[in-house]
């Protein structure tokens, strides 16, 4: 079942002699529960597209439905509540909230929006991402490694229709990379989550169902790896 299509998407910056195409007519759907890895090189588009795709950047042109719905076709105040809700974003540099614990920055989403927190699910993900008995610790008590499994739990724990990770791994040693890249396929076949992933290290892209690659803000490359 598609949960995420995308039709003649374009992005342009600058005008006239400094215009820029980030994405140039870019189309593709993403199934449920499908975990896709997007490469390319740097400049190709793809944190861009990532962007658009999580209601980061809006796009100059074109269409990006999630789950049937036009994403842009929202206003400001929906697109807001559309990030919250139906995507989890996964940044190469954590992005946590310095003077809040473990605990309060996965819970942060769901607290923004105004809903009573899913203690059974978040007791799962701390004991899922092996964060039980660091609950009350701040990022800087946190190694890279778990400073990025907090970032996870705090992309699923509003359960997202799509959970979007932009070099996941860019930022740590090879043994946390690989812990990484487990849980997040974890997440993706135990909650059924749809991951897409922007990655330039390709064992990651190989364990992927498929590779999109984009150069030049084009798809050069639409592969089905395993089913």
């Amino acid at each position: 079942m598609e949960i995420l299509r995308v039709e003649n998407l374009c992005k342009t910056y600058g005008k006239d002699e400094n215009k820029v195409k980030a994405l140039d007519n870019v189309s593709f759907s993403v199934n449920k529960g499908e975990f896709v890895a997007i490469i390319g090189p740097s400049g190709s588009g793809k944190s861009t597209l990532l962007h658009i795709l999580g209601g980061v950047d809006k796009p100059t042109s074109g269409k990006v439905y999630m789950d049937g719905k036009d994403v842009y076709a929202q206003d400001d105040e929906q697109l807001a509540i559309f990030r919250r809700r139906q995507v989890g974003l996964i940044y190469q540099f954590y992005n946590l909230i310095p003077v809040l614990n473990v605990t309060e920055n996965i819970t942060l989403p769901v607290l923004m929006d105004g809903r009573k927190v899913n203690k059974e699910r978040l007791n799962e993900l701390l004991v899922t991402l092996k964060l039980t008995g660091r609950e009350n610790h701040l990022p800087n008590q946190l190694s890279g490694g778990q400073q990025q499994r907090v970032s996870i739990g705090r992309a699923l724990m509003n359960a997202p229709a799509v959970v979007l990770a932009d070099e996941p791994t860019g930022n740590l040693d090879s043994k946390n990379s690989h812990e990484i890249v487990d849980l997040l396929k974890l997440s993706n076949l135990k909650y059924d989550q749809t991951l897409i992933v922007i990655t330039h290290d390709e064992n990651i892209a190989l364990q992927a169902d498929r590779i999109i690659a984009i150069e030049d803000g084009k798809i050069t490359r639409d592969e089905v790896i395993r089913r």
